[in-house]
């Protein structure tokens, strides 16, 4: 299962090789009312701070997301399919509407540069580039994009300039299976099924000073 969850993964990322990594693709495909999702956000601010850039690297930042990996995120928790107390008990109570003008909110916002780990380049810039042929990993940036800007159409969300934290912690979360309800979940768990914890922070430190 693994082999074939990366071979679709690396057929899915060729197909959509050619399609833009765009910034300003996060905003235009949003469905919701952005100004309506800023009247919304007040309880998102405490983590996320008032522009989607939190400052706790635990958390992550949501300025420039994309709108549709955002409204999923955001559905997955009020599923259940996604697992955190704290988003579990904010999404409960979120209409779907709800769900699609937070989403354009965040997606209107602009993500603030992080900072990398120039320690970190040697080991996960091949992974992030080229992939690791021997262990059927793709490239990060065929889905991902070169700069870690994602593709929103495709809903494969921006990770360039996240907290390096936060990215350490969702790649294990994948690794081991506790995050993988949705089939790009599917997809991320058979990536980082192989992946050491030391090519794990290495490639967390490096896509954080992507931008």
């Amino acid at each position: 299962m693994i082999d074939v969850l990366r071979t679709s993964a690396a057929a899915l990322a060729l197909a959509l090789a050619g399609t833009a990594f765009a910034a300003d693709d996060h905003h235009s495909l949003a469905k919701g009312d952005a100004k309506a999702g800023a009247d919304k956000a007040a309880t998102c601010v405490a983590c996320h701070g008032p522009d989607g850039n939190s400052v706790n690297p635990e958390w992550p930042k949501i300025a420039g997301q994309s709108a549709r990996y955002l409204e999923a995120s955001l559905a997955a928790y009020k599923s259940g399919d996604r697992k955190n107390a704290l988003m579990n008990g904010q999404a409960m109570n979120l209409s779907a509407q709800d769900m699609q003008d937070l989403a354009a909110h965040y997606a209107a916002q602009s993500m603030k540069p992080g900072a990398g780990s120039e320690d970190s380049i040697e080991v996960a810039e091949p992974l992030y580039r080229g992939g690791d042929a021997d262990r059927g990993l793709p490239a990060c940036l065929a889905c991902h994009g070169p700069a870690g800007g994602g593709n929103a159409a495709a809903g494969w969300p921006a990770i360039g300039g996240q907290h390096a934290t936060y990215l350490a912690t969702a790649l294990k979360a994948y690794r081991s299976g506790e995050r993988n309800a949705s089939a790009n979940g599917q997809m991320m768990t058979a990536v980082a099924q192989d992946l050491t914890d030391a090519e794990i922070e290495a490639l967390a430190g490096y896509i954080a000073g992507l931008q």
